[in-house]
């Protein structure tokens, strides 16, 4: 990765510009805009979010928006309404009225003496998800976005729910947004309505935990901001980015097929990160690419961009499991369209604990109950790259689960796009779920992961109209794993295990659950991609470039750690992270911030009802008298027929207590 430092054009930094909108508030904006642009107005490119431009994203976008600045565009990074050194209250995520005001932010900076009225949105997850949202209003300043690590329906692929299983991400995301809907403007920029603005959002921002368990089906809730709902309404070119370890793959998949619009896709090794710095590597030269997109859409320079093929994505070789890669080893393909015109699944179909392409077999009836501990060598539902957030070694979890093995590969298999697993299943329960994980098994035994996915029983037919399984009686259900791209090797197996348990990326089911798999038409469709000659001659991306990194002074170093314990006694297992990123100063700001998170995850195996998160964060912020320290603490666990959550927030200005509150609720469980 290298670090550039000139740059065609010179650049101007505006460190706080307010954006006024109609109804009085005005958002902050940070601008990074060429020196002569006021002479020679250029087009924009804006990223819009509630993550604190201040200190939460300052350092990428250090390594980001320098960089389009000096290649001739202005770059701002904004804080949305009720966030960071923007006035207001932020009261949900990708509300309308979060919308709104971006369609007004558009118009502001097309208005500049300095932008020529030509705007490219780009984003990562929030930002990504709004740059689509916003696409889909269809303001004509918009002409293009870059959107990366984001999604079409916010039901079916976000932190909500994933096959209508409740993802724990729900509970540890909205812990987390809790804890920054918590923290105060930087008094150097806002001045003295610093603490006005900052009494306002502790007061008025809410507990959206709250609301976001209560709406368990999907309805307008999460209809709202899924372009999903209307493919056709977005009309600027869109470019989709992700990785195979992040958590919103499978949107690219969809929108390639369904939008429109002019449209391009890459995916690559990358976690929840800019391809330009992420892991695992290999890390490109992504901000060439995206200059190439915003030359064509924003500047009209034919680039090639649209003469290469429409979708481009890593086909990971064969690696050992680990709970961390800096590097994945693979090889770039392309397709002109998706879906693959032509494409034939490769079947296989379930035997007595064997994968098998023979067309008919005998019928067995195979039944499972995992341990409630199943999933803890899942790694994160979103890694984002960091140590132990990946998932581990298969074989631990063999044991609870029901396997199936394939012989071994007599040549190499490559795989692009789904998995879907076609089940004949019963329970004994009216409320249950199924995990299936693939993985491939190396010659020594260890099982590394592919894909996975679930499936909540009761919604079988739908989120929205649920019915509960009549116990005994066998269904015909369809699971469709996450979106891969993978070489399985030579001498290597498949491996197929099916489990009723997927802790902490799921809550389990209210009560202990015994499936059976009929294997007589249950089978597994595989998505076979064939070589094709065009992918020796793929165009090279370019090394991956940033512009320089913020200059900081850690102040006090930071810690982490990632651990699974187990009560021999009790028998209860705890999984604890902690991700303590110090206290540093930033020196070109001379502001100081600290963050520390703490979470923890406990359950015992005989037991679905002892499962417990447990979240806690510190938040500080100084410069000179000025000394801000939040702290949030939110805790959820389950009954047979409730959810519990408790929230606690405290915040002191200096060694007065400024602020606190508790919340807590009960909510009902509807066929969870």
């Amino acid at each position: 990765m290298k670090t550039r430092t000139e740059f065609p054009s010179a650049i101007h930094l505006i460190e706080h510009a307010e954006i006024p909108l109609s109804d009085g508030v005005r958002l902050s904006a940070m601008i990074w805009l060429p020196r002569d642009s006021e002479q020679k107005p250029v087009p924009a490119i804006l990223e819009y979010l509630p993550y604190r431009k201040r200190d939460g994203t300052t350092e990428r976008d250090a390594l980001n928006h320098p960089y389009f600045a000096g290649h001739g565009y202005a770059a701002i990074r904004v804080d949305m309404r009720g966030a960071g050194d923007s006035e207001g209250v932020l009261k949900g995520e990708y509300l309308k009225q979060e919308q709104d005001d971006a369609l007004e932010v558009l118009k502001w900076i097309a208005g500049q003496s300095w932008c020529t009225g030509s705007i490219g949105m780009i984003g990562i997850s929030w930002g990504g998800f709004n740059g689509l949202q916003i696409a889909a209003r269809r303001p004509p300043e918009l002409k293009a976005v870059i959107s990366l690590c984001s999604t079409d329906d916010r039901y079916a692929d976000d932190v909500h729910f994933m096959g209508g299983c409740l993802l724990v991400d729900k509970f540890a995301w909205g812990s987390t947004m809790f804890s920054i809907n918590a923290t105060p403007p930087d008094p150097l920029l806002v001045g003295d309505k610093w603490r006005d603005l900052w009494m306002s959002r502790l007061n008025e921002s809410g507990f959206w935990l709250e609301e976001w368990h209560r709406h368990q089906r999907r309805d307008d809730l999460y209809k709202h901001g899924s372009v999903c709902e209307d493919y056709g309404a977005i009309e600027c070119p869109v470019y989709l980015v992700g990785g195979w370890m992040d958590g919103y793959t499978n949107p690219i998949f969809r929108m390639m097929e369904h939008l429109t619009c002019p449209k391009k896709a890459l995916i690559g090794p990358w976690a929840h990160k800019y391809p330009n710095f992420a892991e695992p590597g290999p890390r490109i030269g992504f901000l060439q690419e995206s200059l190439r997109w915003w030359d064509k859409w924003l500047k009209g320079i034919e680039t090639g961009i649209m003469d290469e093929p429409a979708l481009r994505a890593w086909i990971q070789d064969p690696v050992p499991p680990q709970t961390h890669y800096k590097e994945r080893p693979g090889r770039w393909v392309a397709e002109e369209a998706w879906p693959i015109a032509g494409a034939q699944p490769l079947t296989l179909r379930l035997g007595e604990h064997v994968l098998t392409a023979q067309a008919t077999a005998p019928e067995h009836h195979l039944t499972i109950s995992s341990p409630e501990t199943i999933g803890l060598a899942a790694g994160k539902w979103c890694p984002y790259g960091l140590e132990a957030d990946e998932p581990g070694d298969q074989r631990e979890e063999a044991g609870g689960s029901l396997v199936f093995d394939s012989v071994p590969m007599t040549e190499p298999l490559d795989l692009l796009g789904a998995p879907v697993l076609h089940l004949d299943v019963a329970a004994d329960r009216a409320n249950a779920f199924v995990a299936a994980t693939l993985s491939e098994v190396l010659p020594d035994g260890s099982a590394t992961r592919l894909s996975y996915g679930l499936l909540n029983l009761t919604h079988r037919d739908g989120h929205v109209d649920l019915k509960p399984l009549e116990p005994g009686t066998r269904y015909q259900v369809t699971i469709r794993l996450n979106d891969l791209g993978q070489r399985i090797g030579a001498g290597n197996r498949l491996r197929l295990a099916l489990s009723t348990a997927y802790w902490p990326i799921v809550w389990p089911s209210p009560e202990k659950t015994t499936l059976s798999v009929a294997t007589t038409i249950s089978r597994l469709d595989l998505p076979v991609r064939q070589a094709r000659p065009e992918d020796d001659r793929l165009r090279d991306f370019e090394p991956a470039e940033n512009a320089p990194s913020l200059r900081k002074t850690a102040l006090r170093q930071g810690a982490s750690a990632f651990t699974v314990t187990r009560d021999l006694k009790a028998g209860e297992v705890e999984m604890y992270r902690l991700q303590d990123d110090g206290l540093n100063q930033i020196d070109d700001f001379n502001w100081t911030y600290g963050i520390r998170a703490e979470r923890r995850y406990r359950i015992h195996p005989d037991d679905p009802l002892s499962a417990r998160a447990e979240t806690s964060w510190r938040k500080e912020y100084q410069r000179g008298d000025f000394h801000i320290a939040i702290e949030t603490h939110t805790t959820m666990s389950v009954t047979e027929t409730d959810l519990l959550l408790t929230g606690k927030l405290t915040a002191r200005e200096g060694e007065t207590s400024a602020f606190a509150r508790e919340w807590s609720y009960r909510i009902p469980r509807d066929h969870l």
